[in-house]
This record gives C-alpha cells, sequence and structure tokens, in this order.
C-alpha cells in the first residue's frame, strides 16, 4: 500500500493521455447514443443516467489530457 504522503510519479507521456483521452470520447460518445435514444424511447430515467455518465466521462477525458 502506497503511503499518502508519496509524491505523486511523473506524468503520463503525452501519446498516454491522448490515447485515453480518444477512449474516454468514445465511451462519452455511446452513453450519448444511449440517452438520446432512451429519451425518444420514453425513458427518462435512463436517458439522464447516461446523459450523466456522457458528461463525467467527458469530463474525466478532459481531465487526463490538461493534468497528465
Amino acid at each position: 500500500m502506497t503511503d499518502p504522503a508519496d509524491p505523486p510519479g511523473p506524468p503520463r507521456p503525452i501519446i498516454e493521455r491522448v490515447g485515453l483521452a480518444a477512449v474516454a470520447l468514445v465511451l462519452a460518445l455511446l452513453f450519448g447514443g444511449v440517452a438520446a435514444a432512451s429519451w425518444v424511447g420514453g425513458e427518462p430515467f435512463l436517458a439522464v443516467m447516461a446523459g450523466v455518465g456522457c458528461l463525467m466521462t467527458v469530463w474525466v477525458g478532459a481531465m487526463t489530457l490538461i493534468r497528465g
């Protein structure tokens, strides 16, 4: 187990960050598609949940690019 006082490791290489952000973008598109299909199909709860998942995935992808 790591000690919380340990300094963080070196930042990820840019190619790894771009790759992880691309994976997050693909997953966000899938979540967005589920949200749209659910909304059109009359399932507002599922649509909202998928929309939240889409937004969270986009947020994490952006943070991966920014913070490293």
